[in-house]
């Protein structure tokens, strides 16, 4: 599947955490703030970012633990200049406050 068409099919089955995650980052709703789901860049498709910022907010599913494939893909994007910021799952769902917080924190501190 193409990379674009691969993205679409991401933004149309997005996890529970992807979808609550974007509730919040939408339309401006973080402070303002323009995010993008599943957005590709360079040879990786990434959950959020904010272009403004560099900063990419991955929700993560037991599949990432201790993933090889997480650590060349951060370090490639790390490379590009972006910050990749990691929650997992359940952190999303049950602590979506403090996440939002650590987001809008990063997001502000490197706003250009």
């Amino acid at each position: 599947m193409h990379q674009k068409q691969f993205a679409k099919h991401l933004r149309q089955n997005m996890t529970e955490a992807e979808q609550r995650l974007w509730y919040h980052l939408r339309a401006y709703r973080l402070n303002g703030k323009r995010f993008r789901r599943q957005q590709p860049l360079g040879p990786y498709i990434v959950d959020f970012v904010h272009f403004g910022s560099k900063v990419i907010v991955e929700a993560d599913g037991g599949q990432h633990n201790d993933s090889v494939s997480d650590e060349e893909r951060d370090a490639w994007l790390s490379r590009q200049g972006y910050r990749v910021l990691r929650f997992w799952n359940n952190e999303i769902l049950q602590h979506t406050d403090v996440v939002l917080g650590v987001i809008y924190g990063e997001v502000e501190r490197y706003e250009q």
